[in-house]
């Protein structure tokens, strides 16, 4: 029992970075899961996931109700990720966008809110989904800089930054893999390669750089829903799943809600409800309320 609280112990006392990388060392592929809140996180936790992932997308389609078009900003992330890393010291991967026009400042920022990394993208400010059609490139060179900037905003050696790049769907497998290099090049820790449509291109990438390669395994868009042992294949290092409790709990939601609607009572969609046992289990109800009154009055 001293042996495990000790290693608890030793775990809490890393960076968040330096937990991110150990947990790519001890699980390949590493399983990325996306959380759009606190008690999310708490749930994957939970479910043994090592590493957490919050969503630009699930930030502003969750906690502001708009598409991922680039109307959030910094502050709006910084919110959630606070929020985040609060309730877990599972390593949090974070959406930065395009950087938000000073990749230093967002580095340093996402260090103090308890982030373990952030990947940033190769599009234009005013960015669309990895998977629609119509995404615009910023050169190559912008990218580096983006990078380079984001580098030197480390105020923490170990935490990650990440490069996306979009240019598979826009100039080819060829031009993303010699994008991915300029990256690393550049100082890129991992990279990030958005929307690749098979375990052939999955293997290129790999191939040709340096660092760990993330999959984006989105449901419903250019990438197959391939597995975890098809993409162990490929040396695949991070396996990503950015949305799909986000997804889920909205058709659970909507049908909850026109069940009642519709009915009258709650009683036919019951079945689909997390019990409130389950959800003061989850919590630590019991622990938290016998160390004093609770902040809120939610019932």
């Amino acid at each position: 029992m001293q042996k495990t609280s000790e290693r608890e112990s030793s775990k809490r006392r890393l960076s968040a970075g330096a937990r991110l990388r150990t947990a790519l060392r001890a699980e390949r592929p590493l399983q990325v899961v996306g959380v759009i809140n606190a008690y999310a996180a708490i749930l994957a936790e939970r479910s043994g996931f090592k590493a957490l992932y919050l969503s630009g997308a699930g930030v502003a389609n969750a906690s502001y109700g708009v598409p991922d078009i680039g109307l959030t900003r910094l502050e709006d992330v910084l919110l959630d990720v606070r929020r985040i890393t609060h309730v877990t010291k599972l390593p949090l991967l974070v959406d930065a966008d395009t950087g938000w026009g000073n990749p230093a400042r967002t580095v340093r920022e996402m260090i103090k809110a308890g982030a373990a990394g952030i990947h940033i993208e190769d599009q234009v400010d005013a960015k669309r989904c990895g998977h629609l059609v119509g995404k615009r490139l910023v050169r190559t060179e912008v990218m580096v800089r983006r990078i380079q900037a984001a580098v030197r905003g480390k105020t923490e050696s170990a935490f990650v930054v990440m490069a996306r790049t979009d240019a598979v769907a826009v100039e080819g497998l060829a031009a993303s893999i010699e994008r991915a290099r300029r990256y690393c090049d550049a100082g890129a820790d991992m990279i990030f390669a958005e929307a690749l449509s098979d375990l052939e291109a999955y293997r290129e990438f790999v191939a040709a750089v340096s660092v760990p390669v993330l999959a984006n395994i989105t449901e419903f868009g250019k990438t197959p829903l391939l597995t975890v042992k098809q993409l162990a294949g490929t040396g695949v290092s991070l396996v990503l799943y950015p949305l799909s409790a986000f997804r889920a709990m909205n058709a659970a939601a909507l049908r909850v809600y026109r069940a009642i609607r519709a009915q009258g009572t709650q009683r036919d969609v019951l079945p689909m409800m997390q019990t409130r046992a389950e959800l003061y289990e989850f919590l630590g109800y019991k622990a938290k309320r016998s160390n004093g009154p609770s902040r809120t009055g939610a019932t």
